[in-house]
């Protein structure tokens, strides 16, 4: 989508965000690499342009690159636990987590892996096109500038899937003539290296950045119900990138960007494997209409190619039956946008813009298994466009008071949806289905409201309308995952989120402290409906043994989120400081035609509380230390709230030496106390669990 800096100052081509620790992100302005300016803390993402965190209604988490990079936590995702609002839709990490079950959540707005946040990498999406899931693994660990989360925020902005709000995370810039090689290795054979260097081309710089990641794995299912046919969910990826960010003539500055990445997978079990393909490329440009009004325009396209196994484990993990071949989903997804930025001289801004995205994908895939080969073949997808134009006006009002109001208006169409399946021997057709086509238009406003009335008091109101629609995958896609048959809905409906959020910060010497609360009511929230459960036949599911399950991809009528969050940090030196938060929220079913029984049930996958506690110690400068406990609450794996997955506390550390310069040496722990971390649960009863503890070493050598 679009460049994430639009430049309101002159010639500003680096902007310092500063969250807890500092957060740093490149604004790619008329003179590219040519001044410094510093600024307070900062975040772009609700508005897709630079502004101060301190005039943004929506309340945001900020990570500095120094924060992920020396967290303990091997992947991206995992470091942003720290935060309580965020969650993935299980529990274990992407190291380990089937890529289709890695959706994110903010402040527990229906879990799924279809992700209900948009998460978004230098202004581009970065959820998968066909499914919405993350693909985690593909980020550049080391080499982040920072991140920012925004859970309520970025509708009108950003329109589809930002839901429960937006996660941007900014590539760190690379001055010509600098590099880094970090490298790490952990227990179970984990190992990774990751490169960055920086070469002087033409009126630019090309930064060129690698990582290699092999894992030996661990097994995914508890020790008391493991069985000969568990093994350890091993894994491989492979990313290289290379970026150019210079000059285009006088005034104009343009950055270029090709992506590579490649993963492979063990699910788990020797059948159930998969592998991902993906190539990326974007262009963007950014400069000056008049004094005051700044401009940038990008495009992209991405092509990917999928591919997944299947099987079904018998009940003393035995062995298993293959249940399908995904040998193949070539998904595309492209996109344009231009935005246009004013700062007035009376402190207001100005926002306008348009995007276009047009997504098309098909999975092809072998199913119903039998006599030791596959029966039938099925092809399924289609085809999703989305265009938008949005405003955003923030104007001071005086008395330390600060508006801002957004709006967006979406056009959208779902097209060419067909599911065709076949008799793989007698090449007979068994199902010729094309769906027709739907479109639609969504409008999403936002409006938020900051006062600050003296230099510790901060107070923020904000709310907005947001929709998403239904995957590719939700719509046209029926699967078998074990004993559970999960049927597709290409008539799926829209959903819809409204949300809003007070929130109160004071801040005086060492200590800062934030109380906020807020609401969420989804509507039409698309929902695996368990309709069936084995043993026996049943029409659209077929044979399922006992402990199986047929579901449906229905619209539900209403799921309601509200909650509060505490946080609190205390520095009383530049040698050390506290962080404290507590999330308390409740997500139940409100409405629910399709399947009453559901009605006031606790959403799947949502705790009722989330805590973090972390401490920071820099006894010496070139010696530091972080140690943080993670709190999860019970929760409940299935909608029948019948599937209860127990609470869990994980506790990680990391120490860093500068041993010269150039080269820092650390140790890392990950869940120190080797605590059982419950992911899953099977009708059986069978637990599916967390790694256990990891301790790894290694370095970073820059130049």
């Amino acid at each position: 989508m679009a460049l994430l800096c639009a430049i309101f100052d002159r010639g500003w081509t680096r902007a310092r965000l500063a969250g807890a620790s500092g957060l740093a992100v490149w604004a790619l302005g008329p003179a590219a690499r040519a001044q410094v300016t510093a600024l307070d803390p900062v975040t772009v993402t609700a508005a897709r342009a630079p502004e101060l965190q301190a005039l943004t209604p929506f309340t945001a988490d900020l990570f500095s690159g120094e924060e992920l990079s020396g967290s303990p936590s091997l992947t991206i995702d995992d470091a942003l636990r720290a935060a309580p609002d965020f969650s993935l839709f299980r529990r274990n990490d992407s190291l380990t987590a089937n890529p289709t079950t890695q959706g994110v959540s903010l402040r527990g707005l229906g879990p799924s892996g279809a992700s209900r946040s948009l998460v978004l990498l230098d202004g581009v999406p970065f959820n998968d096109a066909f499914g919405g899931w993350v693909p985690w693994s593909l980020l550049p660990r080391e080499a982040l500038a920072g991140a920012a989360l925004v859970p309520g925020g970025g509708a009108a902005a950003w329109g589809n899937a930002a839901l429960a709000g937006v996660v941007e995370l900014f590539s760190a810039p690379l001055a010509a003539g600098t590099g880094e090689v970090d490298f790490r290795a952990e227990e179970r054979s984990t190992r990774t290296a990751e490169f960055a260097a920086g070469v002087a081309a033409g009126d630019g710089t090309l930064e060129v950045r690698g990582q290699d990641l092999t894992s030996g794995g661990v097994p995914l299912i508890d020790p008391a119900s493991r069985g000969p046919v568990d093994v350890a969910a091993a894994s491989r990826h492979h990313w290289i990138s290379a970026r150019w960010v210079g000059a285009l003539g006088s005034g104009v500055a343009a950055t270029v960007t090709v992506r590579n990445f490649d993963e492979w997978r063990d699910n788990g079990t020797p059948y159930q494997q998969n592998q991902t393909g993906q190539m990326f490329v974007s262009a963007g440009l950014s400069g000056r209409l008049a004094a005051d009004w700044a401009w940038t325009a990008t495009a992209y396209l991405q092509n990917q190619a999928f591919s997944q196994t299947f099987s079904s484990v018998n009940a003393a993990r035995t062995a298993e039956t293959p249940a399908s071949d995904q040998f193949a989903v070539p998904t595309t997804a492209a996109g344009v946008s231009v935005t246009a930025s004013r700062q007035s001289a009376g402190g207001g801004t100005t926002l306008v813009g348009a995007d276009v995205r047009d997504v098309r994908g098909e999975t092809r895939e072998d199913y119903g298994f039998a006599n030791g080969a596959y029966t039938d073949q099925r092809f399924a997808g289609g085809r999703q466009t989305f265009g938008g134009v949005f405003a955003e006006e923030s104007q001071p009002l005086g008395g330390g008071v600060e508006a801002t109001a957004g709006l967006r208006l979406d056009r959208w169409e779902s097209s060419d949806g067909h599911l065709r399946e076949t008799s793989l021997a007698t090449l007979t057709r068994l199902t010729d289905d094309r769906f027709p086509d739907q479109t639609g238009t969504e409008l999403s406003p936002s409006a938020g409201l900051l006062w600050q009335p003296d230099e510790s008091w901060q107070f923020r109101l904000a709310g907005q309308k947001a929709f998403r629609r239904p995957t590719l995958n939700e719509l046209y896609r029926p699967f078998r995952q074990g004993t559970t048959v999960t049927e597709a809905n290409p008539a799926l409906a829209t959903e819809h989120a409204d949300s809003g959020e007070l929130s109160a910060t004071w801040q005086r010497g060492p200590w800062r402290l934030r109380l906020e609360g807020f609401v969420t009511v989804l509507r039409n929230p698309v929902t695996n409906v368990t309709l069936v459960q084995g043993p026996g036949t049943f029409p659209g599911f077929g044979t399922l043994p006992a402990g199986g399950l047929g579901q449906e991809r229905l619209n539900l009528g209403e799921d309601r989120t509200a909650g509060g969050e505490f946080s609190a940090r205390w520095q009383p030196s530049a040698t050390w400081s506290v962080d404290f938060a507590l999330l308390d929220e409740s997500a139940v079913v409100t409405a629910a035609a399709v399947a009453p029984l559901l009605v006031g049930h606790t959403l799947p996958e949502v705790p009722r509380t989330n805590g973090s506690l972390g401490v920071s110690w820099h006894p010496l400068p070139a010696v530091r230390a972080q140690a943080r406990l993670r709190r999860t609450g019970a929760q409940f794996d299935d909608d029948l709230n019948t599937l209860r997955l127990s609470q869990a506390t994980v506790a990680e550390a990391s120490l860093t030496f500068d041993w010269t310069r150039r080269l820092q040496l650390f140790v890392t722990g990950e869940n120190l106390a080797n605590a059982r971390i419950e992911t899953a649960e099977s009708t059986l009863g069978v637990y599916s669990v967390a790694a256990p503890r990891l301790i790894g070493a290694g370095g970073r050598y820059n130049w």
